[in-house]
């Protein structure tokens, strides 16, 4: 029989109704005969030829067909039979073929999909029908195989009878390979069974095997390994591990138990590893010819191992007239928190740990975090973490439902994902119990898919907690820091940072084989610490706006104001209130504020650092994708221990640093017109405010990430480890040092060539602003050695003899000239930074040596010959750490940085000094325009023995400088020394000073919770000592001085009750007293000085009191009373009142702060016959600030 007689026979067989059934069928005929006969293998008569036998398959198929649909008398032509080759060619989208649906079942199914996936799309329907045989391929990936090829073949529950049959396929989901992995030959489209197919030739039937013996029995004939025995055994399956591929060697476990016992059997034969899709937790199965053999891994145990003979069933009972046990049960999807809470188990250190629950759970995956990471969300409410097993061959989507046995149950491991975490381990099954009907997402651009940080994790064995957050700090990075890196850079930099947070640590090397077999269960995540602080990441925008959202959100204006603010006149408040700083510390070891609403966990930064993106700014900045934040550093000096200086490597620069410990800065400047002190709430009266947000952190915070060329080469230099392996920096050296000669022999390019001089910066003036509104500074420095030209930027290498003019002959190799006559050595000259170049200010220090080097050009009489040197934009400054070849006449000397005490003592007319701040106003200028509100401050700078000088600032001319902060330490060069009429010693700027920090303040030192209380001083000791505030005990010897006045809110001029003595229209006056008193304690006199609310307390008036005492002062205006311990009576009963108030004063405990005390004074003392001449210390001077 020919083809053309069969397939007529088969279109007479099934007698179509139209045209188009005929030409269905004859597509049918000739599918089968293509791509459907050359592979069956099922049996057929021996007299039926290869037509009779297509022509019978093709009869076959299409009642299988017609079986399937919901209408039996027509056939299904709009449904297409394709074979795999053109399914993986053509088919370019995601779709779904189902042919007993009707188009209300579509439609209907599109929108409960819809419902419980939001914003997702269900998979389009395409009208294609699959038929191939079921067979098996590399690591038992089961595979649908036709004529023209195979596709992969993802099933939910297989059978092990569907193995190697012909099928015919009626629901399917087909999955095209992702387009951005098209640079993967193994990256393949692959088909989803979602539901069970159509077999089309029939099989043999299954159940017990015959001598097969239960899992006691079994276990029993283990302990006696008998050569070439083969055993046949029934039993639950009670856990199947992951397929593992270890040393090219694909195997995986499942555990057959019973009531009492359990067995492990290791299935490592190629051709029985697709036994891994058909096992099933809580089925009973057979499994024949298994072998007993040694797992010498496991402690040599004796373990189950299926051999090529081996073959399982799936029985309905797990032994003859039995009843198949009951399994572990899944959870609902939404399990209750207080059912999985973890319990707690102290360790012997002093952390506490927390111990994981062992549940088992099935729910619907509802968003993928990553992929590459492992990290899902199931139920919109629970995280699950795969990333302890193997990475699953087949994609998670949103909208598949999974069945989990055996997995951790974790409360709170990471703030960054859901409370309720499940993490899977090397025991834990994970199947996939119903596929996803709805498209993907886009590709997953948190985590590469090759599984970077899976590997590190393998490698390093970390928990989960460290894992999850680096995982989240990876898809932070992504989108803010390295938006054009490569993913697994950023990976790699997420693990380096989360390696700076918490420490390499060392933990153990993971048991495999005892994490899947052993009983009781341990693994790394039987434990998992509870209580990790975990660093945020935030990135700079952010941070920026939380900071400027938080500074005026938590603005109160009368806590801006003394105790005594409600008697402080207008100019008294708004000084008061121009100028504000808030502070918050991203210290993990302090303890949270109630006001900081920021952050309730440590901050973490991450950024490069660069210099100034403009002139107006003179600190280095911290920059990132999203947006820039100025940074104040200081740095550990090499001197002595704990000291700091303003020195900043210029290596720095282009560095990927991270900081941990810093201090976040915003001051604000606000001008304002309060009619009182009772407006103050009314925001309304505020006409100007403006806020500067910045950070504060010391050298010894920053850790490296990724160096810049000139610290790889501080940091092989300086010779210490820059966090790399011996073999990986002397590989690194060798490259750098290729490098170096590959481009010194390019020196015929003028983009390269650069010219150099060394310097050492002797003096620095401040940044000046000039009337073309361009910042310029200068320096002036010492040149240690002629001019040298370069093939390249030579950088911050280590000074080379010709630099400093000390080498007669020269040799050429390696700069391309130079000159020793151009710039002779020990010569001053003036370095001028204008406009773009005076971002350099942060940077040069005097004392410090520079390699200013001019790129661009070879001629070295740009930079010889003049004593003024012009920088340019395109010109750097590099700092040279080791100018060992410098001689000693060639090192100039900088002057010493004077104390507070000194310039007090002193007479020089400018003098540079450091001190910390222990008070700072802001000086406006009401003239000004509100746009230019902060033109001057006044500081109270004291140094260690507590003495103080005040120091104004008018900044009209000068850069605002940063870090002019009470409790910071600050250098201040180059200001001008003054003396008032008073006869007190100030400091004021000129155009060359400029202010450093030192050092920041120590935050815990300014708690208001943990800060000590000031030590008892005694009076005659306090001067010796260098603290500046702390408590006395003592005797009221009398009363010096006392005053209380009512001042006009407007002008300060007394206030009586007819109105403002000076004419002034305001109707509003406030209340100001003050009192001085003498107060021994048996070592010494001070006198002590109150103010405000100070001097009620002092006189032992209660409120009424002293209602009525300022209502009768008001009718006056003021009163002053000087008792000076003489008892005296009057007629005035409000002066005898006070009187009384102050002899009833007897002793006080009082915390005080010491002001400035003066020199001795010579004084004349006469007496009945002579007189006489001594030097007397003048009394203490003290201020109360609080009363016991």
């Amino acid at each position: 029989m020919d083809d053309m007689d069969a397939m007529q026979l088969f279109r007479a067989q099934c007698n179509p109704q139209s045209e188009a059934e005929a030409k269905w069928l004859e597509g049918l005929f000739h599918f089968v005969r293509e791509y459907v006969w050359p592979i069956n293998s099922g049996p057929a008569p021996c007299s039926q030829t290869a037509d009779e036998g297509v022509s019978h398959l093709s009869a076959t198929v299409l009642k299988r067909i017609r079986g399937k649909m919901s209408s039996t008398h027509t056939l299904p032509i709009s449904y297409r039979l394709v074979c795999v080759s053109e399914l993986l060619s053509h088919q370019r989208l995601a779709c779904v073929s189902n042919l007993s649906w009707s188009t209300s079942q579509e439609r209907a199914l599109a929108e409960e999909a819809a419902v419980a996936l939001p914003g997702r799309r269900a998979l389009p329907r395409a009208h294609l029908l699959l038929i191939g045989h079921l067979t098996h391929g590399r690591d038992g990936e089961w595979t649908l195989t036709d004529a023209s090829g195979n596709v992969g073949c993802k099933v939910v529950s297989p059978s092990p009878l569907w193995m190697g049959r012909l099928v015919f396929l009626p629901h399917w989901h087909y999955i095209p390979h992702d387009a951005h992995l098209q640079a993967q030959p193994e990256a393949r489209g692959y088909v989803e069974l979602i539901g069970s197919p159509v077999l089309l030739c029939p099989g043999p039937a299954q159940g017990l095997a015959a001598g097969a013996v239960a899992v006691k029995e079994a276990a029993a004939l283990m302990h006696d390994r008998v050569q070439g025995l083969r055993l046949s055994i029934y039993g639950k399956v009670a856990s199947v591990c992951p397929l593992l591929v270890i040393s090219g060697t694909s195997f995986f476990f499942f555990m057959l138990s019973d009531e009492t016992h359990t067995l492990p059997v290791l299935v490592k034969n190629s051709s029985r590893l697709w036994w891994a899709q058909c096992v099933s937790v809580g089925e009973c199965v057979c499994v024949t010819a298994l072998r007993v053999c040694v797992l010498r891994p496991w402690g040599g145990k004796n373990i189950l191992c299926a051999t090529e003979h081996s073959e399982m069933h799936k029985t309905q009972r797990c032994a003859p007239g039995e009843d198949a046990p009951s399994t572990m049960p899944l959870l609902p999807p939404s399990p209750s928190s207080e059912m999985l809470q973890p319990e707690e188990c102290e360790v012997q250190s002093n952390d506490r740990t927390k111990q994981s629950k062992i549940i088992s759970y099935q729910g619907t995956v509802t968003e993928v975090v990553s992929t590459g990471a492992g990290l899902y969300v199931m139920d919109s409410k629970l995280g699950l973490c795969l990333a302890y097993q193997p990475k699953l061959k087949r994609k998670l989507r949103a909208g598949d439902v999974l069945a989990i046995h055996h997995v951790h149950f974790l409360y709170r491991p990471c703030p960054d994902f859901p409370p309720s975490i499940l993490c899977t381990c090397l025991r834990s099954t994970v199947t996939v119990a119903k596929f996803s009907a709805v498209l993907g997402s886009d590709p997953d651009r948190n985590c590469p898919d090759d599984g970077v940080l899976r590997r590190l994790l393998v490698e390093r064995n970390l928990d989960v907690s460290r894992y999850m957050w680096t995982c989240h700090l990876c898809s932070q990075f992504q989108r803010s820091l390295l938006p054009n890196a490569s993913q697994q850079c950023t990976c790699v930099l997420s693990w380096k940072v989360m390696e700076v947070a918490f420490g390499q640590g060392h933990r153990h090397r993971r048991d495999i084989y005892a994490e899947m077999l052993d009983e009781p269960h341990t693994c790394p995540l039987t434990q998992y610490d509870g209580d990790l602080v975990q660093h945020q990441y935030v990135s700079l925008s952010e941070l920026q706006e939380s900071l400027q959202e938080d500074c005026w959100a938590s603005l109160c204006l009368r806590s801006l104001l003394p105790p005594a603010g409600v008697g402080l006149t207008r100019p008294q408040m708004d000084a008061a209130l121009a100028w504000s700083c808030r502070t918050l510390t991203s210290d993990s070891r302090r303890k949270l504020q109630p006001e900081e609403t920021l952050r309730q966990r440590p901050l973490l930064l991450v950024g490069v650092l660069e210099l100034p993106s403009s002139a107006s700014q003179h600190t280095l900045q911290l920059r990132d994708r999203t947006g820039t934040i100025a940074c104040v550093i200081t740095q550990t000096t090499e001197k002595a221990a704990g000291g700091h200086g303003t020195s900043f490597n210029t290596a720095w620069i282009g560095c990927l640093i991270c900081v941990q410990q810093f201090t976040m800065v915003t001051e604000r400047f606000i001008q304002s017109n309060f009619p009182s002190y009772q407006h103050l709430d009314q925001h309304k009266y505020i006409t100007y405010k403006q806020c500067s947000v910045y950070l504060q952190f010391s050298e010894d915070s920053i850790h490296i990430l990724s160096p810049s060329a000139a610290m790889e080469m501080h940091l092989r230099n300086k010779g210490e480890d820059s966090g790399e392996e011996e073999e990986e920096k002397e590989d690194v050296a060798r490259k750098q040092s290729q490098k170096d000669k590959d481009e010194d022999t390019k020196s015929s390019r003028p983009s390269s060539s650069c010219v150099s001089v060394v310097l050492q910066v002797e003096q620095k003036n401040g940044v000046i602003w000039r009337e073309n509104e361009q910042a310029s500074f200068s320096v002036t420095a010492t040149v240690i050695g002629p001019v040298a030209a370069w093939g390249q930027d030579p950088k911050n290498r280590p000074m080379k003899a010709f630099e400093t003019g000390n080498e007669k002959k020269v040799t050429l190799a390696k700069p391309l000239g130079f000159t020793q006559s151009a710039l002779c050595a020990c010569v001053q000259v003036t370095v001028l930074c204008s406009g773009a170049s005076a971002r350099w200010f942060p940077l040069l220090q005097p004392g410090r040596f520079y390699r200013l080097v001019a790129t661009g050009t070879h001629d070295v009489a740009v930079l010889a010959g003049n004593a003024t040197l012009l920088v340019q934009s395109g010109w750097k400054f590099h700092t040279l750490t080791r100018p060992l070849l410098v001689p000693v006449c060639q090192r100039s000397v900088c002057p010493a940085t004077s104390t507070v005490s000194q310039v007090l003592d002193g007479c020089a007319d400018v003098v540079s000094f450091q001190g910390f701040v222990s008070d700072r106003i802001n000086l406006n200028d009401s003239t000004r325009d509100t746009g230019q509100s902060n033109v001057g401050a006044r500081l109270t700078v004291c140094d260690q023995s507590g003495r103080s000088i005040h120091v104004f600032l008018n900044l009209n001319h000068n850069a605002y400088p940063l870090g002019m902060l009470p409790g910071n330490t600050l250098l201040l060069s180059a200001f001008r020394r003054r003396v008032s009429r008073s006869g007190h010693v100030y400091c004021s700027n000129i155009p060359v000073s400029w202010v450093a920090v030192l050092r920041v303040r120590d935050e815990s030192r300014w708690e208001g919770e943990d800060r000590p209380p000031p030590p008892i001083m005694h009076l005659a000791l306090w001067t010796q000592q260098s603290r500046t505030v702390g408590r006395v005990k003592g005797h009221v010897v009398c009363f010096l001085f006392m005053q209380l006045q009512w001042n006009c809110f407007e002008c300060g001029s007394v206030y009586k009750q007819s109105g403002c003595s000076g004419q002034c229209p305001s109707p509003s006056a406030v209340f100001d007293c003050t009192a001085k008193l003498v107060m021994e304690d048996g070592t010494g006199e001070a006198h002590v000085h109150f103010t405000g609310a100070l001097v009620r307390q002092v006189l032992g008036l209660n409120h009424p009191q002293w209602e009525g005492l300022q209502r009768a002062v008001k009718a006056r205006g003021h009163i002053q009373v000087y008792p000076r311990g003489r008892s005296q009576a009057c007629d005035d009963g409000l002066l005898d009142f006070l009187l009384l108030c102050a002899a009833a004063v007897k002793s006080l405990f009082l915390t005080c702060r010491i002001e400035n005390q003066a020199k001795e004074e010579v004084k004349s003392l006469r007496s009945t016959k002579s007189n006489f001449l001594t030097k007397m210390a003048p009394p203490l001077k003290l201020t109360c600030l609080q009363i016991h």
